[in-house]
């Protein structure tokens, strides 16, 4: 009986190997899509309007 609650009690630390899985093949995914998002014409126009109105703010034409 002592064997078996202390397997139940016992503190389970880390990942296991499923979970590890899971998670790189969520950070691989996430990667891809924020590569293709990044990568966009449309982000890459966002972005450079962004950059060029903060220039402007402090290098007004």
């Amino acid at each position: 009986m002592r064997q078996v609650l202390a397997r139940l009690s016992r503190d389970d630390r880390g990942l296991t190997t499923a979970e590890y899985a899971v998670g790189t093949v969520a950070a691989a995914g996430l990667g891809g899509l924020l590569i293709k998002l990044l990568t966009s014409d449309w982000v890459r126009d966002l972005i450079w309007n962004l950059i060029k109105s903060a220039i402007s703010v402090f290098f007004p034409a």
